[in-house]
């Protein structure tokens, strides 16, 4: 009847909760602040439907920033509201908490993790554990971490991608860059903004993405209709661009991501990387769905690269593992 163990996905973009083997809930990490009185106006999908779209007196934020904690009390607060959503009023009104397993990027700093810790507490966790994003991801996507072979795990988010080799239920190795999703974004409108004199907002920029981005060139052509405010005369305009010119305006992040993936090659064991060969490495996150990211890697690694099944639900599935998990896996996790 009660809500005994959750499994949290804290993204930069996206909030996964797993409750019992299964995602129960998915909302985006994102909060409407009142500015005059720092009151909460609106949270998850509908603080997203106001992205972009709110007057000056209410502002859009997101409180984790490269997957990290940005602004302690309003994460604490959306925490609290998803974790009550989950478990219901009722359960929380009479103290009966649930433990918390809740994931971390890895070269987070100790304070980071203390942060993450807290807040997962003061929003209604009766223990908080915290996992390595990867170290969940390849959990949550059923390598057999458990094993002494070399299993490596390539987790692209909103806010940061990170790459692990994990065996025997432990990192092995192990790195990270601040660029993923948003910063994918972030190209697109840079480059449309230059080259047509167009301003497109957050959200635009991630539609384009998801409906003709592609991390290679594709085969066909494909052709979006494009509106935003013109630069020059001020006046909304419609353009048309190709999937040709988004893929050579992400062509700077994702060398930044593939930059990680070999890094972390180069620093794997020599036993651990002719398993990584036979088995390839496997991609999650939300940012996997971008077309053709896992050739893309595959040419720029020479290691086969494949999605994993339902990749943006991996590290919360994983997170909700752990717990069942924990005196298997305790010595790979942050001890705070």
């Amino acid at each position: 009847m009660f809500v005994r163990s959750i499994g949290i996905d804290l993204g930069t973009v996206n909030v996964l909760v797993c409750v019992g083997g299964r995602i129960v809930l998915q909302e985006p990490s994102l909060v409407a602040l009142s500015l005059a009185d720092s009151h909460i106006v609106a949270l998850g999908e509908e603080a997203k439907a106001m992205l972009g779209r709110t007057p000056e007196a209410i502002e859009v934020m997101r409180p984790m920033r490269d997957g990290v904690i940005a602004d302690y009390m309003v994460t604490e607060a959306m925490l609290r509201y998803f974790i009550t959503k989950v478990c219901g009023r009722f359960q929380m009104m009479f103290g009966m908490k649930p433990d918390i397993s809740i994931s971390v990027p890895v070269g987070v700093t100790s304070v980071e993790e203390r942060a993450v810790h807290d807040a997962a507490i003061a929003a209604g966790g009766r223990t908080a554990h915290l996992v390595p994003e990867p170290f969940a991801a390849a959990l949550g996507a059923g390598l057999p971490i458990h094993t002494p072979t070399g299993n490596m795990v390539v987790d692209i988010g909103g806010g940061a991608s990170e790459a692990a080799v994990v065996s025997m239920n432990g990192m092995v190795v192990s790195s990270s860059v601040r660029v993923a999703g948003l910063k994918l974004d972030e190209a697109i409108t840079t480059y449309i903004r230059k080259k047509y004199n167009l301003m497109i907002g957050e959200q635009t920029a991630e539609d384009i993405k998801i409906q003709v981005g592609s991390a290679l060139p594709m085969e066909e052509e494909m052709l979006l209709e494009v509106r935003g405010r013109d630069q020059v005369a001020g006046l909304p305009r419609t353009i048309r661009v190709t999937s040709g010119e988004i893929t050579d305006s992400i062509s700077e992040p994702l060398q930044a991501i593939s930059s990680v993936v070999r890094s972390v090659l180069e620093k794997t064991p020599p036993e651990l990387a002719s398993d990584i060969i036979d088995r390839g490495m496997v991609l999650v996150g939300g940012g996997a769905l971008l077309r053709n990211l896992d050739r893309y890697l595959t040419k720029e690694t020479g290691v086969p690269c494949y999605v994993a099944d339902n990749p943006m639900a991996c590290t919360a599935l994983g997170a909700g593992k752990a717990l069942e998990q924990l005196e298997m896996i305790r010595r790979s996790m942050p001890q705070i």
